[in-house]
């Protein structure tokens, strides 16, 4: 799979990336569990464009470590974080150093440029609206 066909219902493919730059890391606390956790994100592309990835604890250190290097994501997934794609490795997927070399990167097509709408957005304005409730008598 090439960057240029990611989209938001790429599920489980994998993908060959150079791994251009890596940002700063930050820690968040989850919402499930409050626990703590690093994530940063990774300037990834190939031939064809370039996105956005979201990276996670040890995969920080993985990217770190390869960073200038091509990688094949395995079990990637897509998604929407503020309105703009990003890549993420799976829960089960993983991260290796590719023997095969991208020379050249696309850093004009940007995947994560484009503006996504949050659909999720419009419900939380109007909120859900019920039925009023019904009443049945049995015979």
């Amino acid at each position: 799979m090439k960057i240029r066909e990611l989209n938001l219902d790429s599920r489980n493919f994998d993908v060959r990336v150079k791994v251009l730059e890596i940002g700063t890391e930050r820690i968040v606390v989850t919402r499930r569990d409050g626990a703590e956790h690093r994530v940063a994100e990774a300037l990834v592309g190939d031939e064809t464009g370039v996105i956005k990835m979201t990276l996670w604890d040890e995969n920080i250190d993985t990217l770190r470590d390869l960073e200038g290097s091509t990688v094949v994501i395995k079990n990637g997934y897509v998604n929407v974080f503020r309105n703009s794609l990003r890549l993420n490795i799976g829960r089960y997927g993983s991260v290796e150093k590719s023997a095969e070399d991208i020379e050249e990167v696309n850093r004009e097509n940007n995947l994560s440029e484009q503006v996504i709408p949050d659909f999720r957005s419009s419900f939380r304005r109007t909120g859900f609206r019920r039925s009023p409730k019904r009443r049945f008598r049995r015979r």
